[in-house]
């Protein structure tokens, strides 16, 4: 077992050299240490919570509700237009589709298949979240 733990630890360091994995680390400290960006998260949340509360009234306010829902939106598109954003989202999904790779590969090892051969299912996003079949 000691042997296991060991590679593992390995891996572990193979995966924080790797340039996925730095690139996603300084997009998100650059993304965590805009404060632009940090206001317009918690005005977001702020938002969203809100609504939560109106929502949960037994005589909810609708137009209070609509004019909750415009602020979210907002708060939305700052949140998505900005540039350290981008960054991080681009960043983050490239890296979490190695750790999905890394994941399933370590899945069909652990079920019997050759290590060395063994390749996962290529997923691709269509954009719609009907049709999915999950991104994990």
């Amino acid at each position: 077992m000691e042997n296991i733990i060991k590679s593992v630890r390995e891996l572990g360091k193979a995966i924080q050299a790797d340039e996925t994995f730095k690139a996603y680390i300084a997009a998100k400290l650059d993304a965590d240490n805009d404060e632009t960006l940090q206001n317009a998260i918690g005005e977001f949340n702020l938002v969203k919570m809100q609504i939560s509360e109106e929502t949960q009234k037994e005589d909810k306010d609708e137009a209070k509700l609509q004019e909750l829902n415009v602020q979210l939106r907002k708060c939305y598109a700052d949140i998505i237009a900005n540039e350290k954003m981008q960054k991080y989202n681009n960043a983050n999904q490239l890296y979490s589709g190695l750790i999905n790779k890394v994941y399933a590969i370590l899945e069909m090892c652990c079920n019997g298949e050759d290590p060395e051969t063994c390749e996962p299912e290529e997923h691709s996003c269509s954009g719609s979240c009907s049709t999915c079949g999950g991104c994990h």
